[in-house]
């Protein structure tokens, strides 16, 4: 049996039919996926579809006003762009505007409520001891509230559980503190405050709680008592109250915050100097429990010094009564959890648990990992964007990407004939797969197709026809050598395949360093380059390729019709090369 000569397959020859089957079978999946999902259309961004602007001001803090300068904005920006993308890769711009402002775009079809939260949130993010806590029920009238919510895991780790406005109930632990007079809890406050059961890491009383400076003597007791009457008249339900109720304090100073409890109702807090800062988290991620059933989960891992801090404060809030087993996450006043801890978590990191759903998992992940940064801010503006400017800009675009592919096409029938068939075909498989993969890359990873995306898939027109090109070249130049169409095709095929995938190789690499360089819209006519790049090759290999090889066998191509694009006459064929016998020797010299 006859093996391959070099640069030819068998397989290639014989059955091209598996090739096309393959990406008949991706398109059908991909289209079906596309329907299933109820999202037929691509995302569009916030220049086409209009979306919500924000700008933050950087606010500067007195005292520190050199703080505002360059390498702090833009590691803001950095922070900010991975908060609002931890949602989802959403396409959201966030980019400074002069020496104080940072403007954040956020396009239509993202939760941009959500988002703005997590902008617009930009305090410093904080773990304090909780010294007291009870429902907020308007001008201190209040009774007091379950404390830790949510049960223990009662792993042996003793990893910390539960989250305020995570638990549906208060069990285990978390039972309902008893009803009170507001003199007594009054008088409960004043105790905590005054004794500081959990003072910042200096504390030289190993196991034991020492009295903070603030708490000491007369004027301790003074300021306990003033901290305790702010506390009776805080009223969390007011909207103004809370954004004002944690302004002027310092870490290293008690305070009060406000959050809300597993029944949505906002719960009041004081709380001691603040132990950990935002800072000595090093990552936390949301994570589906599966072995132990906890559900979503929220983990932590600390710095190496940030796990010394919370396996200090850990083992000293382990050994205090409800709610002062517990530590309250705060986050620009507000508590976004309040876990508490049954013993001492000295492995540098942690899991709070709790009736998490996967959003607010996510949620409390992300403000964990990118809670803390240099500067504060406030909200200057808000502001809708229309995608009135941007959809003319997308109609001249695809007007000019149409002329533009209308005179590929013509090219290709007066030049190729024959072989443009296959060439608009191979286009139109790939515009098929562009199309789905973009519309089922929205919901999956919040791809949103922008101005610079557009043009990006519009130059991938001209890179996907020039493989064709470089392709249907090699085979008219192994006909113009004198080879018939079935043996030329698969002899220009590695000489081809080898041009395409160095031509490919370039403008992919250009495509992923444009994409890590540079932020916001250019980003999306990378990532779009990049994506159609790599779809040329899995055309031209499983569709061009094995589509051409099987018109081959047809007679209108393999006898060299004119209109075929494969005349071996007007290509200017050299003649077949035979073999020519020389004449025999003669047997006698002399006879010759």
């Amino acid at each position: 049996m006859a093996t391959p000569k070099k640069g030819r397959s068998a397989s290639a020859q014989s059955k091209p039919g598996r090739s096309l089957a393959l990406i008949l079978i991706a398109l059908v999946a991909l289209t079906g996926g596309m329907f299933a999902s109820g999202h037929t259309k691509p995302r569009l961004g916030i220049d086409l579809a209009g979306g919500t602007s924000i700008t933050l001001q950087a606010v500067p803090e007195a005292g520190n006003e050199a703080a505002i300068n360059k390498t702090n904005m833009d590691t803001a920006v950095s922070i900010m762009e991975r908060r609002v993308n931890g949602l989802g890769v959403s396409e959201a711009e966030v980019q400074t505007q002069g020496d104080k402002n940072i403007i954040v775009n956020i396009p239509k079809g993202t939760n941009s409520e959500q988002a703005r939260k997590q902008v617009g949130t930009t305090a410093k993010l904080y773990f304090r001891p909780v010294l007291a806590t009870e429902v907020a029920g308007g001008k201190g009238a209040a009774s007091p509230a379950p404390s830790p919510t949510g049960s223990p895991s009662g792993s042996p780790s003793g990893k910390p559980s539960g989250a305020a406005g995570d638990k549906p109930e208060a069990t285990g632990d978390g039972s309902a503190t008893p009803s009170a007079s507001a003199t007594t809890q009054g008088r409960a406050v004043t105790d905590a405050l005054k004794a500081d059961a959990t003072p910042s890491p200096s504390a030289s009383d190993k196991g034991k709680a020492s009295p903070s400076p603030s708490a000491s003597g007369g004027s301790g007791e003074a300021e306990a008592s003033a901290l305790q009457a702010k506390y009776a008249k805080l009223d969390c339900t007011d909207g103004k109250t809370r954004s004002t109720v944690g302004d002027g304090v310092k870490a290293s100073e008690p305070t009060l915050a406000c959050g809300k409890n597993a029944q949505g109702q906002w719960q009041k807090y004081v709380l001691g100097p603040a132990e950990v800062d935002g800072t000595d988290v090093d990552k936390a991620q949301a994570v589906l429990n599966t072995q132990t059933g906890a559900g979503w989960t929220v983990t932590m891992d600390f710095t190496d010094g940030g796990a010394k801090k919370f396996a200090d404060i850990t083992g000293k809030l382990a050994q205090n009564q409800s709610p002062q087993n517990q530590f309250a996450i705060v986050l620009d006043g507000d508590v976004v959890s309040d876990p508490f801890v049954r013993q001492a978590l000295t492995g540098g990191s942690a899991e709070i648990s709790g009736n998490f759903n996967e959003q607010s998992a996510q949620d409390l992940s992300n403000m964990l990992t990118y809670g803390a940064l240099p500067l504060t801010f406030k909200e200057d503006s808000v502001s809708t964007v229309t995608a009135a400017l941007g959809g003319d800009q997308l109609r001249a675009g695809l007007i000019a990407g149409a002329i533009g592919l209308a005179l590929v096409v013509i090219y290709l029938l007066a030049y190729y004939r024959g072989l443009s068939f296959i060439a608009i075909l191979s286009l139109l498989v790939s515009a098929a797969l562009t199309y789905t993969i973009m519309a089922l890359l929205g919901p999956a990873i919040g791809f949103a197709l922008n101005l610079p995306a557009v043009c990006g898939a519009i130059v991938a027109i001209g890179i996907t026809a020039d493989s064709f090109i470089v392709y249907f070249e090699r085979v008219r130049d192994e006909i113009r050598e004198g080879r018939t169409l079935r043996p030329a095709v698969e002899r220009a095929w590695p000489r081809a395949r080898r041009t395409i995938l160095v031509s490919d190789f370039v403008s992919f690499l250009a495509a992923a360093v444009l994409f890590i360089v540079t932020v916001g819209k250019v980003r999306g006519f990378a990532f779009t380059l990049g994506l159609t790049t790599l779809l040329d090759v899995v055309v031209v290999f499983l569709f061009t390729k094995p589509l051409l090889t099987l018109m081959a066998r047809r007679t209108f191509f393999a006898s060299g019709h004119k209109w075929s694009g494969l005349d071996p006459k007007s290509l200017g064929a050299q003649p077949p090369l035979r073999r020519t016998r020389r004449p025999a020797a003669p047997a006698d010299p002399k006879e010759a």
